[in-house]
């Protein structure tokens, strides 16, 4: 089944509609095989291939109408800290808009998610400075939820779900913040790993419900990195990395463990 889904991964990564015939084949030969995981990926592609997906983008602060309760919590997507463990300008101006979506909705808990990506400071985390930046501005610590292990956006969600679904059982919706090029992978990633993760197919414990993004002056993500992230998702670690140093230098991030 690896197999299969790596190559809907890659054939949507490389070509996109235009490989939709191969991917219909490719998704009934996975149903064939596990009915239960040719849904998911139905479901997953489904989401994935949708002109939909994270629109509309919310600049600089949350949208009105959510719930103003502990059952949102605001995901903020970190970014690679600067050698001595600082953080960069764009790290801080996604903060600054999680901080303004935090005082909107009062009683949400905020997850800072990210790992050390410092190179000449192992001690310092992504999570960990921003944590500390956003009770610096007045977040009540007890609000903050820290992921500091991840390196990858497909780590986020990872390892975001295993701290909501075993810690903060309120926890029910997200909304993902980060940089506007990179809200729909995090919104394509969260609501991937929780289809992914659920007992059965429409039985998911998280909902991704809304975004907030910083209005980045550059930056993007490719299809084909996306393609790599879901991979890692399914498992597959080794073959995630290999796409991901072919399309991004990301040589200065640390070795994956």
């Amino acid at each position: 089944m690896e197999s299969i889904v790596e190559e809907i991964a890659v054939d949507y990564g490389s070509y996109g509609a235009e490989a939709n015939d191969r991917i219909d084949k490719l998704l009934k030969d996975l149903t064939d095989a596990d009915k239960v995981t040719g849904t998911r990926w139905k479901e997953i592609m489904n989401i994935w291939s949708c002109d939909e997906l994270c629109q509309p983008i919310h600049y600089d602060i949350l949208p009105d109408g959510l719930p103003d309760t502990d059952e949102l919590c605001i995901v903020v997507l970190g970014f690679q800290l600067n050698p001595d463990g600082t953080m960069k300008e764009e790290l801080v101006e996604r903060l600054t808009v999680a901080l303004n979506s935090a005082k909107k909705y009062p009683n949400a808990y905020i997850v800072c998610t990210g790992g050390g990506t410092a190179s000449e400071n192992e001690s310092a985390s992504e999570a960990g400075e921003m944590a500390k930046w956003l009770n610096e501005q007045g977040i009540e610590k007890k609000r903050i939820i820290v992921e500091d292990n991840s390196i990858t956006t497909a780590q986020n969600a990872i390892f975001t779900y295993d701290i909501l679904t075993s810690l903060y059982p309120s926890v029910k919706k997200l909304a993902i913040v980060s940089s506007d090029y990179h809200i729909a992978t995090g919104e394509l990633l969260f609501k991937a790993e929780s289809i992914l993760r659920a007992n059965a197919p429409g039985n998911e414990k998280l909902e991704v419900i809304s975004n907030a993004a910083w209005k980045a002056p550059s930056g993007s993500l490719s299809t084909m990195f996306q393609a790599g992230a879901l991979i890692e998702l399914f498992g597959d670690v080794e073959t995630a990395f290999d796409i991901y140093y072919d399309n991004y230098d990301i040589h200065g991030l640390p070795p994956l463990h």
